[in-house]
């Protein structure tokens, strides 16, 4: 791609751990020019491992394309300092408790009454309102009260979390969602915005079927474990070696499974003749597909299904997830250039433009590595100037 989407975007990024980083990251991989700023003792990522050579791989997975500044905000004069660098930025995004911003003056009534243009986002647990707002706002809380947990688990058994931090990922999706819509309705009416992103609000909206369920049937969802909780056959069945995927998607799909599996009277029974009949059954069903599925590997059961037409996969581990030749293919593994380690491994935006893929061009950066690069080019200042800052304890690295 000649150019990037966001090139000529600047953004202040005042986030940390992993919603708000998230979130910037995709931004510097479509071209956006992020300042990340920092404590003196670092984002929080920095210090939680893995580790390879004293360098955490999450905050190498969610900081890469970004120049890093670190700030003493408890000093007026560092709070006065942040402020002048986001008022030359497009976009500032934070993931401060609410309040935390304001006492600081790095609020969006603040910045924005200087840059009234200014796309301002605030990511948070439960959002600026409500009465959840100030509380503490962990993944695993998100993923308890959105709903998430209630629906997700083995059929009459305990909920069970996602096993990623989908609560933070969501957040960061939504809000460099929302960023890019603000940034084209300034690019046509000179308009900023203030954008309010809670990571309850996105896990809550991603819950569909259950939606569906509860606000439509007047049912309350429950865990179905690896079915689908209203189609089937729709969900993983027991082969001789292991699991197997397997989606039947319409009436055709289930009358040539039915004869596959040695059954082809299974469309006339009223018990498995529509899907929702046959979800109502489904024990009964799984069980002549897992009869079947007894004399064959994973393997020998996706051939024969795949011969028919009917949609199914084995279910990989990571590794070979990561190592398939699809992955490799779309390339959603690359390796940046990095100061200490030579390259790292990095998992950029998966979306491709002009049959491209863009990613950022470099790495994660060392704590206050940028911080003369950025004042001098950002705010005029000289090297004298820079110096002066340090001594004050205002600059640290």
């Amino acid at each position: 791609m000649s150019t990037p989407p966001l090139s000529g975007i600047r953004i202040f990024d005042m986030t940390r751990v992993l919603a708000g980083p998230y979130s910037t990251a995709l931004l510097a991989d479509l071209g956006a020019e992020v300042i990340k700023l920092e404590p003196p003792t670092g984002d929080e990522y920095r210090h939680i491992g893995p580790f390879r050579d004293g360098e955490s791989a999450l905050f190498q997975l969610t900081n890469r394309g970004k120049q890093s500044i670190a700030i003493d905000l408890r000093l007026p004069e560092g709070q006065r300092l942040a402020r002048d660098l986001a008022a030359t930025c497009d976009v500032a995004v934070e993931n401060f408790r609410p309040g935390v911003a304001a006492k600081l003056g790095l609020d969006a009534a603040t910045l924005r009454a200087r840059r009234p243009d200014m796309i301002y986002a605030s990511i948070s647990g439960f959002g600026q309102t409500g009465p959840w707002t100030g509380q503490p706002a962990y993944d695993l809380v998100v993923q308890a009260l959105s709903g998430l947990m209630s629906v997700n688990g083995e059929e009459g058994g305990a909920p069970l979390k996602v096993g990623e931090s989908y609560g933070d990922l969501m957040g960061g999706l939504f809000a460099s969602w929302a960023i890019l819509a603000a940034l084209f309705r300034r690019a046509t009416t000179g308009e900023g915005a203030t954008i309010d992103v809670s990571m309850h609000d996105a896990l809550f909206s991603l819950l569909p079927t259950a939606h569906a369920q509860y606000l439509f049937a007047d049912r309350e969802p429950a865990r179905v474990g690896n079915r689908h909780p209203l189609s089937t056959p729709f969900g993983c069945y027991q082969a001789k070696d292991g699991l197997i995927a397997i989606c039947v998607l319409n009436e055709k799909h289930f009358a040539a499974f039915a004869g596959l599996i040695g059954h082809p009277d299974l469309p006339s029974d009223p018990k498995f003749a529509t899907d929702s009949a046959r979800t109502e059954n489904e024990p009964a069903l799984k069980s002549l597909i897992e009869l079947w599925l007894a004399t064959m590997t994973a393997d020998e059961a996706v051939a024969v299904l795949s011969a028919t037409g009917i949609p199914c996969a084995p279910i990989r581990s990571f590794p070979a997830a990561a190592n398939s030749e699809q992955t490799r293919e779309r390339g959603l593994v690359s390796s940046l250039p990095h100061d200490r380690l030579g390259t790292v491994p990095v998992v950029g935006q998966p979306v491709r433009f002009d049959e491209g893929k863009p990613l950022s061009s470099t790495s994660a950066p060392a704590l206050g590595a940028d911080a003369d690069r950025v004042l001098s080019r950002c705010l005029n200042l000289a090297q004298a100037d820079i110096a002066a800052l340090r001594a004050s304890g205002v600059l640290t690295e």
